[in-house]
């Protein structure tokens, strides 16, 4: 076929536009468009900003948007705790909630747009979210992005989060993309050209399970491939990463990271030109490049390195996901949803009950909640209390209300408030702190004239994050170790001298030692959303009791982890560490005490029953979690894994008896080969408010309740 001449469609249905017609399948009426494109037409859809084809009535699409944790980068939307945070809520609901939020506001937006003529980039519904790599080292900036470390964690709330985003209506409320596939968690600096290399048992054991339930539970529509290569294969163009994903059953599109594929000739040497990397993707099954490589497809063609079906496919795959989100439907579904709901006051009540409940309590000697009746000034010091960068986190929209530590404070609080920023947030050359530093002196000045001190440290998107990034001038957006920046050591170290009552918040993606032996209480609160300065505060004078829970071990020193570039599971995570334990996965405190009381398991159905009290003083949410240690295979995760977990509301004195049923994969250990099987004949099934694990008990003063079970 000469370039240029267009399919012909069948015979007798030549003027029948089976693409506008819902009376036919998603399939067949891409296929359908797909034949009265042109060869160029179709090539030129494979883009991220695909071309118009006028004479289809087929408009220009962006398929590039994002929403982590709120629309990004698209003008105003709601934004709520940084993902990270919202995996410290350890709730599905709650995460499909948030993602169905997201959804309704893309839809808004997107209709506003299409009315306004703009079809540009951040506009479209094809949302390139969640992120549901393994967060396998805390020195990774873009950690900050994933649910944390746990590859059960992580797929039940990816799960979630894509579930809420596409919706349960006849056609795709926005289309999720579950990224980045696979074994995709830092260095940073040398993303472009590195090769992860990771052996089968740790593949299927920790880096793939979330993407299986992205694809087999969730059904998510679109997955991106990662900038490294994976055990030699680049993993946009990966024969054995695209072949699980055939044996899963994937039926949606696959989508390039942003000019990754252009790293196959620049980074990786495994291609020399443009036009062979741009084949090389497509025929290994990337559909959409996110990048400029696909602009030479064409080239590839006419040099005899793809064939025209191949291109044909990919273009069907992306005409389907556009028709099955009736973007060529003149009644669509969502086309009625209106921009009055962008950032709507019941969206920014939303984002601030997930920040109260991603909030971490890691240490209280009793000091809180406080009492403002004998409280007379507060001393609010530190780079990240008058901080809106600290409440965002990367991948941020725009909120139209913001609350900061500061403020939510003085919002709540009658007596005086007094402020130091005390510190830049880190000494940079765009950020010089002369000696022996200016800000030092007002800081404990405030501290000598407080009651009581809330001090606010941590790092923003400016230190840790993805490499090109503003800023992330030490590491590409990476962190080098578990320490504050040297001038907030120094904050620190001052303001706890001045020997009043001190409250530690510290703001981060991770895991940071903040060295706070000396304070009173320490609460982490990630990067809690627009409206994290008012939770916080609520959190501080005991409006609500805090109720996150750490989803990444907290290291007490970087030093003694593995290599970063090394992706072996050994000594890493709760399932795998052997000591150097600061704050233990899962651990968090409340201002009340909940505990399990009986656990028993029902062999005949999986289920697990576990009894729960709150014996405490205060109302509270609590999680009640659910492991499960396999006692006799080798092939057994060295601690234990996670197998279920329940947030629940626990007024004070009351008990509650909850079910879990028990999926037969938690039963199940992964060999060498990358073989999932049942291999252990003798079980025990831990349940409490943390991991079974002696520190666990020792922080919270709680131990978990367990029981055999023999198969």
């Amino acid at each position: 076929m000469a370039v240029g001449q267009s399919i012909s469609a069948n015979k007798g249905e030549q003027m029948m536009e089976r693409y506008k017609d819902k009376n036919y399948s998603a399939r067949e009426r891409a296929e359908d468009l797909v034949s009265r494109m042109t060869l160029e037409e179709r090539a030129s859809q494979l883009r991220y900003d695909a071309f118009p084809v006028e004479r289809l009535d087929v408009p220009a699409y962006n398929w590039w948007n994002e929403s982590l944790h709120g629309i990004a980068r698209a003008g105003t939307a709601t934004m709520f705790p940084q993902a990270i945070g919202l995996a410290a809520i350890f709730d599905e609901d709650v995460i499909k909630a948030v993602a169905d939020v997201c959804a309704t506001e893309a839809r808004a937006k997107y209709n506003a747009s299409v009315k306004q003529g703009d079809r540009g980039i951040y506009k479209g519904l094809t949302m390139w979210s969640p992120n549901i790599n393994i967060f396998r080292d805390p020195r990774w900036g873009r950690g900050q992005e994933t649910y944390g470390e746990c590859p059960y964690l992580t797929a039940r709330l990816g799960v979630a989060f894509i579930k809420g985003l596409q919706g349960e209506g006849e056609i795709l409320k926005t289309a999720s993309c579950a990224k980045h596939f696979a074994g995709h968690s830092g260095p940073e600096g040398i993303r472009h050209k590195f090769d992860a290399v990771i052996n089968e048992k740790d593949l299927n054991e920790t880096y793939l399970p979330a993407f299986e339930a992205a694809v087999r539970e969730a059904g998510v529509e679109s997955v991106m491939g990662a900038y490294n290569r994976l055990n030699g294969e680049p993993a946009c163009a990966s024969d054995y990463l695209m072949g699980k994903l055939k044996s899963w059953g994937f039926d949606g599109h696959f989508v390039s990271d942003c000019w990754a594929i252009r790293d196959f000739h620049t980074e990786h040497k495994i291609t020399e030109t443009a036009a062979e990397s741009a084949a090389m993707a497509l025929k290994a099954g990337c559909d959409c490049n996110c990048g400029n490589t696909y602009q030479h497809i064409m080239e590839a063609i006419k040099q005899g390195l793809i064939d025209e079906e191949t291109i044909t496919q990919s273009a069907i795959r992306l005409m389907k996901t556009r028709i099955k989100l009736g973007l060529f439907d003149e009644n669509s579904e969502f086309n009625t949803i209106g921009y009055e709901l962008v950032s709507s006051e019941a969206h920014k009540q939303f984002s601030l009950q997930c920040a109260e409940k991603s909030i971490v309590l890691l240490k209280n000697n009793g000091i809180l909640p406080l009492n403002q009746s004998r409280i007379k000034s507060i001393g609010v010091i530190g780079p990240n209390a008058a901080s809106i960068d600290a409440l965002r986190g990367n991948y941020y929209g725009t909120a139209d209300e913001y609350k900061t530590v500061l403020e939510g404070i003085r919002d709540s609080f009658d007596g005086r408030v007094f402020y130091s920023e005390g510190s830049h947030l880190f000494s940079g050359v765009l950020q010089p702190l002369a000696e022996p530093g200016d800000g030092y002196a007002e800081a404990m000045t405030v501290a000598e004239h407080a009651d009581i001190v809330v001090l606010c440290v941590g790092l923003d998107a400016t230190i840790e994050g993805e490499e090109g990034d503003t800023g992330n001038a030490f590491a590409s957006g990476d962190k080098r170790d578990l320490h504050l920046p040297k001038t907030q050591q120094k904050l620190v170290e001052k303001v706890l001298g001045v020997g009043k009552p001190t409250i530690i918040i510290n703001m981060s993606g991770s895991a940071i030692n903040v060295k706070g032996e000396r304070a009173d209480a320490i609460l982490q609160a990630f990067y809690p959303g627009q409206m994290g300065g008012r939770a916080l505060a609520k959190i501080l004078f005991g409006k609500v009791s805090p109720s996150g829970k750490l989803p990444v071990t907290f290291y007490e020193t970087a030093e003694a982890l593995p290599e970063f570039e090394d992706y072996s599971m050994r000594n890493r995570t709760y399932r795998y560490a052997q000591g150097n334990i600061l704050y233990p996965f899962g651990y968090g405190l409340t201002y009340s005490k909940v505990i399990c009381r009986e656990i028993e398991y029902n062999s005949e159905n999986q289920n697990v029953k576990v009894k729960v009290e709150n014996i405490g003083q205060r109302d509270t949410d609590e999680v009640i979690q659910l492991y499960i240690k396999d006692e006799t295979s080798k092939w057994a995760v060295a601690n234990y894994n996670l197998c279920g977990f329940k947030r629940v509301h626990l007024k004070s004195g009351s008990h509650i008896e909850l079910d879990f049923k028990l999926d037969k994969r938690a039963f199940e250990v992964v060999d060498q080969d990358g073989r999932r099987f049942v291999d252990g004949k003798v079980f025990t099934l831990f349940a409490g408010i943390s991991q079974p694990d002696e520190l666990s008990h020792k922080l919270t003063g709680s131990e978990s309740v367990s029981c055999r079970v023999h198969l």
